[in-house]
């Protein structure tokens, strides 16, 4: 939450001189933030926003670019609403409002999607749209493996006009409904960076790619070092198994068994938890480890082999039993 408000603060607080662009982010605020009711037989336009600074926005551009006063009223918290909502209403002049802004057409019907105006209009009016359905209905999840940028809309028409919107910007957005809920999405990390800042929102912009910076470095930390950790847990059971094998090998030769297999072996058991590479060090005189891989391996088929004449088990029997087969 602290992003998305963060969000719609730099918004509000971002000011736009072309009228045509703060035409059509007000006009998609009243689509996607509110609707049409009938009041004494008149037509009303009302919109309930989340924050004081947005409604404050919506009226003065009620003012300025339609000469439109509007009511304001605050609703407490209550029933599935947990949080206040400001409600900007327009009685007077309400259903000229109305056409002028796209939210009913020429037959006074409502319109179910956007405006055609408004979807066909320069980049600079389609990030206004972006950024007005932001400041409706909009939200911002932290970077991550979930992160998103994600706008409720009132329908699936206004859904696909966004969606149609954003692909003018070069952005992939997909629409999906959950329970009923129309929503638009879009969850790659670059992608949420461009659409944030065409609505302006370059500041929180900044936080939000360093915020993500520091969790992939985290991810790919924790990555590493579960990857250590496999790397380590398999090379101590290959030790053990190693061992096991061994003691068994030296177990059924007994003392028919060659005195150079005899110190490979050996020289595994006396130094349980080292390389090959390090037994090589170990020994006297020092050998490769290739050397001292081959000698024990020639100690394992040798004394598999006696183990199959005398069928008894071989070097295998001697694995401990709760050995990880990975």
């Amino acid at each position: 939450m602290a992003l998305t408000a963060d969000v719609k603060d730099e918004l509000t607080r971002l000011s736009v001189a072309k009228t045509s662009v703060r035409a059509a982010e007000l006009a998609t605020i009243l689509r996607f933030a509110g609707g049409l009711h009938l009041i004494s037989g008149r037509v009303a336009v009302e919109v309930e926003l989340d924050s004081p600074d947005i409604a404050r926005r919506v009226r003065k551009d009620l003012v300025e670019l339609y000469g439109v006063k509007s009511d304001a009223a605050l609703m407490s918290p209550g029933g599935i609403r947990k949080t206040p909502a400001y409600v900007v209403r327009v009685v007077e002049a309400g259903e000229t409002l109305a056409r002028q802004t796209g939210l009913l057409d020429a037959r006074r019907r409502p319109v179910r999607g956007l405006p055609n105006r408004l979807t066909t209009g320069s980049l600079e009016e389609i990030a206004a749209v972006w950024r007005g359905a932001f400041l409706a209905h909009g939200s911002l999840t932290d970077p991550g493996r979930s992160a998103a940028l994600e706008i409720t809309c009132p329908g699936n028409e206004s859904a696909m006009a966004l969606v149609g919107a954003a692909g003018r910007l070069g952005i992939a957005a997909k629409a999906r409904e959950v329970r009923g809920v129309h929503r638009v999405v879009i969850r790659d990390g670059e992608k949420i960076s461009a659409m944030l800042s065409l609505m302006g929102a370059v500041s929180t912009v900044k936080a939000w790619e360093e915020l993500r910076a520091r969790r992939e470095v985290r991810a790919t930390a924790n990555r590493l070092v579960n990857f250590d950790d496999a790397n380590l847990r398999r090379s101590a059971q290959a030790a053990v198994a190693a061992c096991a094998r061994v003691e068994r090998a030296l177990e059924i030769l007994a003392d028919d068994l060659p005195e150079h297999l005899r110190y490979a072996g050996q020289l595994r058991l006396d130094h349980r938890e080292a390389s090959l590479d390090e037994l090589g060090h170990h020994a006297d005189p020092p050998m490769t480890k290739d050397a001292v891989a081959g000698r024990i391996r020639r100690l394992l088929a040798m004394a598999d082999k006696r183990a199959e004449q005398l069928g008894i088990p071989g070097t295998d029997a001697g694995l401990p039993s709760d050995l990880d087969a990975d």
